[in-house]
């Protein structure tokens, strides 16, 4: 009886390559596996959520699948405009604005606008954004500002400057006042929508053109004094200096002394009455 390993001899075949293949084998063969290159957890899931689509990861097939759907994250550049087209949005003092309205941006920038309008009509609106009145005013004074492109309409906004307006004793809203020129304010008064036509009225009062002589007058002496008083204001105002007239002026338009002044008969009485009740008050 032949050995087992003369029959395994017997029965193996030369293959081209050189190896030997057995026929057969009393041991039982495991299972090959084809081992592939490690690669680390984190660049694994890298690559299998880039490629959610494929099953297969450089030869492995992926049996496990994430139950989370994806979800397509917004992207930044959307996000961006987004948030620029709603910071964009016009408030509704910004509505309708014409080429000769201006918004106020400091107590400075108010006595200059004044200061350099010359002898053009100013008008002066004081507006808060929370006032109900004042948003519903705002439609009505942009036409007439469209209506009168020679007019100048400066818009201060009440929460901006409540210490400037506090300085120029504005404590109702809406509230307006009327420049021009030398002449300084002209009026000042609060409406509403009800009560139109006294906005109108003055309007058709100061409009017509006038010459005015001297230089543009702005705000009141004390308005600018108490604007320079408020410690919350960057403004700063001197006092133009009363001019007092010296001696020598006063001596010259003084009359020559040898030119008296006429008494009439009764101031000459009067005076002869004084000096003999002083006499006889002295006894």
């Amino acid at each position: 009886m032949e050995s087992m390993a003369e029959v395994l001899v017997k029965g193996s075949l030369l293959l081209p390559c050189g190896r030997r293949s057995l026929g057969f084998s009393c041991h039982k063969r495991r299972p090959s596996f084809v081992r592939f290159p490690r690669c680390s957890s984190l660049a694994f899931e890298d690559e299998r959520r880039s490629s959610r689509k494929s099953e297969f990861f450089r030869g492995r097939l992926v049996l496990e699948t994430s139950r989370r759907q994806p979800t397509n994250p917004t992207p930044v550049s959307s996000t961006v405009q987004r948030s620029l087209s709603i910071g964009k949005s016009q408030k509704w003092w910004e509505k309708g604005l014409q080429p000769n309205m201006k918004e106020i941006e400091s107590a400075q920038d108010l006595v200059d606008s004044l200061l350099n309008a010359g002898d053009k009509l100013v008008i002066v609106d004081f507006f808060s954004p929370g006032c109900g009145g004042c948003r519903a005013l705002h439609p009505k004074i942009c036409q007439f500002a469209e209506m009168n492109p020679d007019i100048l309409f400066l818009q201060v906004n009440y929460e901006r400057h409540k210490s400037m307006c506090y300085s120029l004793n504005v404590h109702v809203l809406p509230f307006f006042r009327f420049y021009r020129g030398a002449q300084g304010r002209l009026c000042s008064f609060s409406c509403t929508n009800a009560t139109i036509k006294k906005f109108k009225d003055a309007l058709a009062k100061h409009t017509p053109e006038r010459c005015s002589l001297g230089p543009p007058k702005g705000l009141e002496e004390s308005e600018l004094m108490a604007l320079a008083a408020n410690k919350d204001l960057s403004f700063n105002y001197t006092r133009n200096p009363v001019l007092v007239p010296s001696a020598d002026d006063v001596a010259e338009r003084a009359p020559p002394a040898s030119q008296g002044i006429p008494l009439s008969p009764t101031a000459t009485a009067t005076e002869d009455s004084q000096d003999k009740s002083l006499v006889t008050s002295g006894r």
